[in-house]
């Protein structure tokens, strides 16, 4: 983080060449490990003063519709790494971190809240990893992430179509799906000494896709025979499959002088592979798709991502034998394009890190330290519509033909800081 992550794959300072490069491992003596953690708070919340809403009964407003609060609590990542020399050709390598995640969570009075309500996912990357090199400044790596991924979905369901005004004295209904699954991708890295003082690293990853099963459940349906009694619930059993992209990185390391490294790097992600978000029956005559065999879409979300780049660079002055300073700069592309959904409200963003790095010689510890600060270009613009959207079950149908009136559109603020620790030992 110090650096901004630029030139990672080119910069095996420790036992984390493991994730950025496993061919960096090759540049590593004797057993090393790497652990620490990583603090994300993002600030995001609708503008009060540009939330617009209808529901599919145009004549029953939304309400309440606040701007549904700060959607992001502050997430903290952890992580673990370890690297073993056992020749002078070959190293392995492992490691546990997350490579992806996602957390919002908007107040129950939240305007949009027929879009989005919860939205979680947790993922879990376990990477044993080799590296080989031929003695004469050229090295290879493989490893393979073992992914484990949860997440959920949630949100509350509008009944006004079907209730008209009374709506407004009836429960919402609420949807929260719920899966898992564990997947591989696999990842291979190159790192090559051009000369004394300037290196190349270049990693690629490949993509999978995640089916994450488990259930959606539905609370406080109302009863037909008793609109105004106790609500009903039904349950299905249900899959998220999830796109997970390919990616290259390139990383290139120059030291200017003894005490001055210049870093630079560049990510190129398939974020296209993301093209929707659904949930898919896996029962044939579910409590709530009601479809004769499994595989029908109960909830469907466009996405359309685009493919992204992340470009960088940095530097690090060593000041002292135990002290270095370093500074980072990253252009991040937003992969959200042209559907700024409630669930993922995102712009692109300049990136800029400060780190300090502490070394003891002797006893072989190293501390470092880094904090960094988002600073998005735009204020994204959410313009939700479910006829966009297209929710073929959804509880209150419109008539065949008819287009759906419901929207939620808002403007969002955005902001971001990052702080992170590793503690690092060379045996």
């Amino acid at each position: 983080m110090g650096t901004a992550n630029a030139g990672a794959a080119a910069n095996p300072e420790n036992a984390t060449t493991v994730l950025f490069n496993p061919a960096g491992m090759s540049q590593l003596s004797g057993t090393n490990i790497s652990f620490g953690a990583a603090v994300l708070d993002i600030d995001a919340e609708a503008k009060e003063s540009s939330i617009r809403t209808s529901r599919n009964n145009p004549s029953v407003p939304v309400s309440p519709a606040s701007s549904g609060g700060d959607i992001a609590d502050p997430a903290v990542l952890p992580n673990f790494y370890l690297s073993h020399e056992v020749n002078e050709s070959i190293d392995v390598g492992f490691g546990i971190h997350a490579p992806y995640g996602l957390a919002a969570d908007y107040d129950n009075d939240f305007a949009g809240r027929f879009f989005a309500d919860k939205t979680e996912l947790t993922a879990i990357a376990f990477t044993p990893s080799i590296s080989l090199n031929n003695g004469q400044g050229l090295s290879m790596g493989v490893g393979l992430n073992v992914l484990y991924a949860e997440g959920r979905l949630s949100r509350y369901q509008d009944i006004s179509a079907q209730a008209g005004t009374a709506a407004l004295a009836l429960e919402e209904p609420y949807a929260d799906a719920e899966g898992d699954d564990v997947g591989m991708t696999f990842r291979v890295g190159f790192l090559y000494e051009l000369t004394s003082a300037t290196q190349i690293g270049l990693t690629l990853q490949t993509g999978t896709e995640l089916e994450l099963e488990g259930d959606l459940e539905i609370s406080g349906i109302t009863n037909p025979s008793n609109p105004m009694g106790p609500t009903l619930s039904a349950s299905e059993s249900i899959k998220v499959p999830l796109a997970i992209p390919e990616s290259a990185t390139l990383g290139l390391l120059h030291s200017l002088t003894d005490n001055v490294t210049l870093l630079a790097g560049a990510t190129y992600a398939r974020w296209s592979r993301f093209e929707e978000l659904d949930i898919v029956s896996t029962e044939a005559g579910g409590a709530i798709s009601g479809a004769p065999q499994e595989g029908a879409v109960i909830s469907h979300v466009t996405e359309q991502w685009k493919n992204s780049w992340q470009i960088n660079a940095g530097a690090i002055w060593q000041a002292s034998p135990e002290w270095a300073f370093k500074a980072g700069y990253a252009w991040d592309e937003s992969p959200v394009n042209q559907y700024v959904t409630a669930r993922i409200p995102s712009s692109d963003r300049h990136w800029l890190t400060l780190g300090a790095q502490w070394a003891d010689a002797q006893s072989g510890w190293t501390v470092d330290v880094a904090v960094g600060t988002l600073l998005f270009t735009d204020d994204p613009r959410v313009n939700d519509r479910n006829y966009q959207h297209e929710n073929p079950n959804e509880i209150a149908q419109l008539a065949p033909g008819v287009e759906d009136p419901s929207l939620y559109a808002a403007e969002y603020d955005l902001s971001a800081w990052s702080a992170a620790f590793e503690v690092s030992k060379s045996f």
